[in-house]
């Protein structure tokens, strides 16, 4: 078929598809994900999480794996003819049941796959980092503004209870004045063959993984955006896991308010711990990001009293953040986490790389 007219009538499909899901979401029908990687998050984390949702179902999977496809889809009950390969995938714009795209691949693939599924007419989903060049994630918000549907990013701190408690403490002056943010991020990165590790894959090392929560939880703790930012890295390039990314990588930020926050990443120690400091107390949160058991404190110089917070807005974070995707579609309010959410994380990470590789202070 010429390209022209292939293009034409795909486009054609894409604004039905769309247009029948804005009809259905109206109706109060639970918007219809599809999951495209069927990896260790996509399939052993996310798809479990349904269960926990009221607005959101599993309705498609994407995989290049056929016998793995078919498994979770007799498992979630996901009929057949919604299992779709990567050279397949363009094909989910003529299916009414797919309303959101979850892109759950590694780094690399999620500019394209994000683009794809917006000329399909569908919402997006995509795990962070958002991509790995700040290029990639303008043209993903470019995409899908075009397309006008919604993009979010799979920051799924923003529905965890401690998170969402610590945030709600620290705006409300628990600490007093915020003068100073500890936040670092690290496991064990064991195995050398993992995609993580492949630069042309993950884009980068532990601050393209664990860093992102490090990033996220300064600026989210802090209520502020950085100004600016000096880095420096650590690495051992004798160790056969570092011979392509970074191991630990640490960087300070400073707001304008003349806070600052110490953020560290690494993929050679264990650490998930966020600490704020104010002229009047101390948040913390240890382990602070986890998928489960969080714990949290507060006092004047140390940890005086332990904060167990309210539920949050979803029997998990996962469906939280789930269902907010669905209702942010429902509603036509933009997600919390949007594109540009994403974009400003990238921003900054590629500071953070320009100024440990320069060995200088960076201006955002």
């Amino acid at each position: 078929m010429p390209i022209e007219r292939r293009d034409l009538l795909l486009a054609a499909a894409s604004l039905a598809v769309a247009s029948a899901a804005g009809r259905a979401l109206a109706a109060d029908r639970p918007a219809g994900y599809a999951i495209v990687g069927l990896g260790t998050y996509g399939l052993g984390v996310i798809a479990p999480q349904f269960a926990n949702c009221r607005h959101s179902r599993l309705t498609a999977l994407v995989s290049g794996d056929p016998a793995k496809a078919r498994a979770a889809a007799a498992r979630y009950g996901v009929p057949e003819r919604s299992i779709y390969s990567y050279e397949t995938f363009d094909q989910i714009a003529g299916n009414p049941d797919v309303d959101i795209v979850y892109v759950c691949l590694p780094n690399s693939m999620h500019a394209e796959y994000t683009i794809r599924a917006a000329k399909a007419g569908k919402h997006v989903m995509c795990e962070k980092p958002m991509a790995v060049s700040v290029a990639e994630a303008e043209a993903m918000i470019a995409a899908c503004k075009a397309a006008d549907r919604k993009l979010m990013i799979g920051y799924r701190c923003h529905f965890e209870p401690y998170n969402l408690e610590a945030m709600r403490l620290a705006r409300a002056g628990a600490a007093g004045k915020i003068r100073y943010l500890r936040s670092e991020h690290g496991f064990i990165q064991s195995d050398p063959s993992k995609w993580r590790l492949k630069r042309a894959l993950s884009g980068g090392g532990s601050l393209m993984d664990m860093g992102v929560y490090s990033l996220q939880a300064a600026r989210y703790m802090t209520g502020e955006e950085p100004i600016e930012v000096a880095a420096r890295e650590s690495t051992d390039r004798s160790d056969p896991r570092f011979a392509e990314v970074e191991d630990m990588i640490e960087w300070l930020l400073k707001f304008p308010s003349g806070a600052i926050a110490s953020c560290l990443s690494m993929y050679s120690a264990n650490q998930n711990h966020v600490l704020l400091m104010g002229d009047k107390g101390r948040i913390e949160l240890e382990p602070a990001t986890r998928y489960d058991g969080n714990r949290m404190w507060t006092g004047r110089d140390g940890r005086a009293q332990e904060i167990t917070p309210p539920p949050g807005p979803a029997p998990t974070q996962f469906a939280g953040q789930l269902d907010h995707m669905a209702q942010s579609i429902r509603t036509g309010a933009e997600p919390i986490v949007s594109g540009e959410e994403g974009l400003r994380d990238m921003k900054i990470i590629e500071a953070i790389y320009l100024s440990a590789r320069e060995g200088r202070a960076v201006r955002l």
